[in-house]
């Protein structure tokens, strides 16, 4: 866990990938290490200190999402990502607002299950080779009984010598429970999944015989006594742990529910949505697969574009549970040449690692760089603007050819310039209604 670093460092952590909104990275390294904060805190005023979760305003692709994403890669946090569209109130055909809690406390066990098997994967392999040699071993001859020759298969098998060989293994096999269909919404996702577990109980695991070459025979090995090393109790408790204590939900699109002060049509069900997010966003308990989750201290980060709504549209009762708001700034042509070149992940980094695997070198000059900004800057003003993922149709459309015919073309080297980007782009963005179907 890396909940340790300063928010000047956070900031700088995320610098790395997102360009510009100083002011939502302030309000999101603060949160972190407020969560710092409380761990190094004692009882009884630890236990009254709850995250302040965060509202974020913007318009689409300015790093809403992005932000949060990276932010909690960087404290090793469960992380998810929801849509408020895709849940509906209680009665209402969707999904019940308690299943993102189900789906984060599945993500955290997912997450120490892998961290779990990476700390006994050495000893999964030895013993995974040990079953393999043993079934490579010709036992007619009752070699399997020599130490000798076990070594000299053994030292063939990690040598490499053996891969192409097939060998017949036995494979757990899960039995697969009846297709149990439960509307979500009418309350009864908590009944589908008990439903399911005791159906696993009635139906325990199978073994099958698969013929496979001994290299993919080593890694299913592997993993099925990395499986059998791993104590899933341990697992769960820490997963549950880790849900409670450093869990992030981000809520998009949450502009979506408001129900901009009507209360007939679909803006009833908006509405039931928002009071039943109520509960989960202030804190309760949510019984999942795996045992009961406390959602006090998770960190919930909402966002929305609020074009044709705005916060105070929210039920009052909601909006006093988001208490931070930050606006994110819209997305300037200079952000567009950052965003183009700067981050580890540049839009233009990526294409040139995309190309260079035909053996082509890809090489934009700056002038070509601040053209397809330009472009991409005016687009947004004349047509919708979806921020940065603009610049991904353009650049896009400008390699079109070259990423077309890249394995078949002859030159090693591509220099883009900012007249072949003119003449890529000029006959689309003179059509103003073909440029609103092509960019």
């Amino acid at each position: 866990m890396r909940n340790e670093l300063t928010p000047k460092e956070i900031v700088a952590e995320l610098n790395r990938y997102i360009i510009g909104q100083e002011k939502a990275k302030k309000a999101v390294a603060i949160a972190m290490r407020n969560r710092w904060r409380r761990q190094q805190l004692k009882d009884p005023i630890k236990e009254e200190i709850y995250p302040k979760n965060i509202l974020m305003i913007g318009p689409t692709g300015v790093g809403k999402t992005e932000i949060a994403r990276r932010l909690a890669k960087l404290s090793n946090s469960p992380f998810l990502k929801v849509e408020a569209t895709k849940f509906t109130e209680v009665g209402y055909v969707g999904r019940d607002v308690e299943s993102m809690i189900r789906d984060l406390t599945h993500i955290a066990v997912q997450m120490v299950k892998n961290e779990e098997e990476k700390k006994v994967i050495n000893k999964a392999r030895s013993l995974a080779e040990e079953r393999l040699v043993n079934l490579l071993i010709p036992s007619s001859s009752k070699a399997e009984y020599d130490p000798l020759t076990k070594e000299k298969f053994l030292k063939m098998l990690r040598d490499g010598v053996l891969d192409e060989r097939y060998v017949e293994i036995e494979t757990e096999l899960s039995q697969k429970t009846p297709t149990i269909e439960i509307l979500a919404a009418s309350g009864l996702e908590e009944i589908e999944m008990q439903l399911r577990d005791m159906f696993s109980t009635f139906f325990p695991f199978k073994t099958k015989k698969r013929k496979v070459k001994v290299k993919e025979a080593l890694e299913i090995l592997t993993k099925e006594e990395a499986n059998k090393l791993i104590d899933m109790d341990k697992v769960i408790h820490e997963a549950i742990h880790r849900t409670e204590t450093s869990g992030i939900i981000f809520i998009d699109e949450i502009d979506k529910i408001a129900s901009r002060g009507e209360t007939h049509g679909p803006d009833v069900s908006r509405e039931g949505v928002q009071r039943d997010l109520l509960p989960i966003v202030e804190g309760t308990t949510v019984n999942t697969r795996y045992g009961m989750v406390k959602t006090d201290y998770i960190l919930f980060i909402a966002s929305g574009a609020f074009h044709m709504s705005k916060p105070s549209d929210l039920i009052p009762e909601l909006q006093g549970r988001f208490p931070i708001r930050v606006e994110l700034d819209p997305l300037s042509k200079e952000d567009f040449v950052r965003i183009l070149t700067e981050p580890e992940n540049a839009i233009i980094k990526q294409y040139q690692a995309l190309l260079e695997t035909e053996g082509v070198e890809l090489k934009f000059t700056p002038a070509a760089i601040e053209e397809i900004a330009k472009i991409a800057f005016e687009l947004n003003q004349k047509m919708e603007n979806i921020g940065a993922r603009r610049l991904y149709t353009v650049v896009e459309k400008v390699l079109e050819d070259f990423s077309f015919s890249a394995p078949d073309i002859t030159l090693s080297k591509i220099l883009i310039t900012p007249e072949y980007v003119r003449e890529k782009l000029e006959n689309i963005i003179s059509d103003e209604e073909l440029a609103k179907f092509i960019l």
